[in-house]
């Protein structure tokens, strides 16, 4: 554990460099899903999900070499101002005491993941009453308004994140559907080649229409992903299709109009909930790759009683080698 004590680098100013966000409950999730629940501590405590994450980080810093970095975290899973738009946001991960349905063992490793980022020093961000992908959204516009913009690469597992993607702005999901070591670099290119949509808010206008099971969002009966991608690229946006619907656009089909003309209700409150914010409540956050660890004592500690001394120092070789 000799790197916990100290990264020999001395500390960077906030640089442009690259900014990496993390969407951390889909990563720690995947961890925890794709690491038995063998991986234990000294008192057989399961560490799966703290152990993969930490290599995530190790092989993410290693890999792309930001000078920044933010685990984005959710303060609050479930948002009333979703759940008041749709009451069905989600409604089924709900658990019987009213929060986020998660694996017995899994539960008690996300405070265990929390306080290991808090010795490494990597910055850890939430905001009340928002879902990380609104952190990740509005860190995203904060770099967009910056007067040196970084490259932001965002690392999820969540499809909905794609609407940020921006190649002017340079914004790129890297998408974990194959895993750390192969992720989907998705950009504009990609939008279009697997969605037919050629931009991010292409992507969440079809997302609004096409609905999304596994988030409780309903979508437009009718209307699939590819008739929803086809609708967006024919009228420009979500906006666009629906002046079309108002004014009878006669390139619009009768089954179609009418399929949308009942779902009016859903689509005047949908965008709002697909939509990543961007404008939470996230103070100033100093995001400078750690290049010396923030609590080498609670690090070591934490590191031997959890059993995670090799997964903490993969870490913290990949800071001290990028720093």
């Amino acid at each position: 554990m000799a790197h916990a004590r100290r990264c020999q680098t001395p500390a960077v100013a906030h640089a442009p460099g690259k900014l990496l966000l993390l969407d951390s409950a889909s990563l720690y999730f995947r961890a925890f899903f794709g690491v038995p629940t063998s991986i234990s501590a000294p008192d057989g405590s399961p560490v799966n999900a703290v152990r993969g994450l930490l290599d995530m980080i190790a092989r993410l810093v290693t890999d792309h070499r930001p000078t920044r970095l933010v685990a984005c975290w959710d303060d609050d899973w479930r948002p009333a101002f979703r759940v008041e738009a749709i009451p069905s946001y989600k409604a089924h991960r709900v658990a019987a005491d009213g929060d986020e349905e998660v694996p017995d063992l899994l539960s008690p490793q996300v405070p265990v993941i929390a306080e290991v980022l808090a010795a490494l020093g990597i910055a850890r961000v939430g905001a009340a009453g928002f879902e990380a992908d609104d952190v990740i959204g509005t860190l995203v516009a904060r770099e967009a308004a910056a007067a040196q913009p970084a490259p932001v690469d965002v690392v999820t597992g969540d499809r909905d994140l794609f609407q940020l993607v921006d190649d002017a702005r340079r914004v790129r999901v890297l998408y974990t559907v194959r895993g750390i070591k192969d992720l989907e670099v998705v950009d504009q290119a990609r939008l279009a080649e697997r969605y037919a949509v050629t931009s991010g808010p292409a992507y969440a206008d079809m997302a609004v229409l096409r609905g999304d099971p596994s988030d409780g969002l309903p979508g437009v009966p009718g209307i699939g992903e590819k008739t929803a991608a086809q609708l967006v690229g024919r009228y420009g946006s979500l906006d666009g299709l629906l002046a079309a619907v108002a004014d009878g656009d006669a390139t619009l089909s009768p089954t179609q109009r009418r399929r949308l003309l009942d779902a009016a209700a859903y689509l005047e409150v949908a965008p709002a909930v697909v939509r990543v914010a961007a404008d939470a409540p996230v103070g100033d956050v100093d995001d400078r790759l750690p290049a010396v660890v923030a609590d080498p004592e609670r690090l070591v500690a934490l590191a031997e009683r959890w059993g995670l001394a090799s997964s903490v120092r993969r870490v913290v070789d990949a800071l001290v080698a990028v720093a």
